[in-house]
């Protein structure tokens, strides 16, 4: 579905990719008088609801994306999910601003891309790891790595399709999941040894025309590789500090372009190792919607737009926790009164059509002086949260 151009004035964004982190790049965007319009795969995603226009296209189908990018003509295209059509990407990018490069987001959008070049051309420490073609070959990776293992799809989303697997007779499951919760056609799995880290963190990193720039680190909870919580910022010395910012800036060096990256990363003692990179805004920085002068996303659009980046100021630690669906529906519900209980609470809605058992539907917010009981204070708010469906009520 293709709708009508409303001026050729303005700068033109558009978004690959709607969700809730989309809708917060889209409101920063139009601050600075910035044409917004939003692409996804299905009607009425978060970011559609606040840009100037939509599209409803199949991202990995090449010709719905040319079709669309051809029509609106944008000044800059943003992916915000790694399920795209990358190589039409590399095509068009002598004609178009990608953001932050084609080449990013092809490497960034599967697994292997990242790991190989992480692991084997820039020599960051990371995890052992196999990647995996055929079931067959499951028993003698696994057993060469050791169990506990970790199984993933070489491309997916919010840790679908990730599980831990504790022994040999688990693999079979694993992998039969790892299959349903790939993204695209892409069925190859990585399979890699878990390290018992300390504490893991995202390093938010910020790539300008004028140098490169870290936000706080946050630190964060993963269950089955999907955000649950995050706190900024994360206690670390200065010693680890440094090495995670030095990770950080030698993976974002070679990929290039401006933006905001979200590098993960793990810390055991006094080594830190590299686990994954997104070239855009990620889950767990939505603390920063409450910690900083500048949120992940106004970062984000001020490196796409070409003005200089700055470090941001932390203005308070915080915490947030995010809202899940307890079971599926359709126009969900909310009851938050019992959640907004003091005044260093914000609760951010996404206004996702409909839901799943699972899906992240908002996100709770929590400023205090100590980000531990940040982090208490929005897992009890978010617990408060009840989602309903009104159709189920007659």
């Amino acid at each position: 579905m293709i709708g009508t151009p409303l001026t050729r004035n303005a700068i033109r964004l558009m978004l690959l990719g709607s969700g809730e982190l989309g809708k917060e790049v889209a409101i920063e965007a139009q601050r600075f008088g910035v044409e917004v319009i939003a692409v996804d795969r299905y009607p009425h995603a978060p970011a559609m609801q606040v840009a100037h226009r939509s599209h409803v296209v199949d991202m990995l189908n090449r010709n719905e994306l040319a079709k669309v990018i051809e029509f609106e003509k944008p000044n800059f295209v943003v992916p915000e999910i790694e399920a795209i059509a990358t190589n039409y990407l590399l095509e068009i990018e002598k004609e178009y601003f990608i953001i932050p490069t084609a080449r990013a987001a092809r490497l960034t959008m599967d697994r292997e891309g990242i790991r190989k070049l992480a692991a084997e051309e820039l020599k960051l420490p990371t995890s052992r790891y196999f990647f995996i073609e055929e079931e067959k070959d499951l028993v003698s990776a696994a057993e060469s790595l050791g169990y506990p293992c970790v199984i993933k799809p070489v491309m997916s989303s919010s840790g679908k399709g990730q599980s831990v697997v504790k022994n040999r007779e688990g693999l079979k499951t694993a992998w039969e999941y790892a299959k349903v919760g790939a993204r695209a056609k892409n069925k190859k799995v990585i399979l890699e040894c878990v390290i018992e880290f300390d504490y893991e963190i995202t390093l938010l990193t910020i790539r300008g025309f004028n140098g490169t720039v870290f936000c706080p680190p946050i630190g964060h909870i993963q269950i089955d590789g999907d955000y649950r919580q995050s706190w900024q910022p994360q206690a670390m010395n200065a010693s680890l500090l440094a090495k995670s910012q030095k990770i950080a800036k030698t993976i974002t060096d070679n990929l290039g372009g401006r933006g905001i990256f979200g590098v993960e990363l793990f810390v055991k003692g006094e080594e830190v190792f590299f686990s994954e990179v997104s070239p855009r805004p990620h889950d767990t920085g939505l603390v920063t919607l409450i910690t900083q002068d500048l949120s992940e996303f106004a970062l984000h659009v001020r490196a796409i737009l070409g003005f200089p980046v700055l470090p941001p100021v932390l203005r308070s630690p915080g915490a947030s926790s995010v809202i899940l669906a307890s079971e599926s529906g359709i126009a969900p519900q909310f009851d938050i009164s019992q959640a907004m209980n003091d005044q260093n609470t914000q609760i951010r809605l996404f206004g996702k059509p409909d839901c799943k058992k699972g899906r992240r539907m908002g996100v709770v917010l929590v400023a205090d002086s100590d980000p531990l009981k940040a982090l208490d204070r929005a897992k009890e708010s978010a617990s408060k949260v009840r989602i309903y469906f009104p159709e189920n009520n007659t």
